[in-house]
C-alpha cells in the first residue's frame, strides 16, 4: 500500500514540476558575448517580451536557444550563423522578418563591417 502512495506522489511531482531534461542553454536575453549583454528588454508583460539585440562588427551571440518568436531586422549586416545544420555566412538585409516556432540552439557573429540590430518578439 505504501508503494502506491509513493507512485502517486512521484506522478504528481512530474505533472506539477516536470521531470524531463531542461535546456541548459541561456535564452536570448541571458546569452551575451564575452561576458557582455547584446540584448535589452524593450517591453515585457504577461503577453509578450520584446528584445532589441545589437551586434557591432566582431560581436556575436553565444550559443543559446529561442522559444517561439518573430524577428525583424532593424539594421542588416553579414552574420556567421552556426546551428545543427552547420556553419554559414548570411547577408541579412534591413527590413527582413522571420518567424520560428523555436530554435534548439544557435550562435551568431557579426562578420561584417557595420553594426547589425534586430528586434525579437516572443509571445508568452
Amino acid at each position: 500500500m505504501k508503494s502506491i502512495y509513493y507512485f502517486i506522489f512521484a506522478t504528481l511531482v512530474v505533472i506539477l514540476f516536470g521531470c524531463g531534461p531542461k535546456n541548459k542553454l541561456p535564452d536570448p536575453l541571458e546569452a551575451g558575448w564575452e561576458g557582455k549583454k547584446v540584448c535589452e528588454v524593450l517591453e515585457e508583460n504577461e503577453h509578450v517580451r520584446v528584445l532589441k539585440c545589437t551586434f557591432p562588427p566582431g560581436v556575436g551571440h553565444e550559443k543559446h536557444f529561442h522559444p517561439r518568436h518573430f524577428g525583424y531586422t532593424l539594421v542588416g549586416g553579414k552574420m556567421k550563423i552556426e546551428d545543427d545544420e552547420g556553419v554559414r555566412e548570411v547577408d541579412i538585409p534591413t527590413g527582413f522578418s522571420f518567424y520560428n516556432e523555436s530554435i534548439k540552439w544557435h550562435q551568431v557573429e557579426n562578420i561584417g563591417d557595420s553594426t547589425s540590430v534586430y528586434l525579437i518578439v516572443e509571445p508568452k
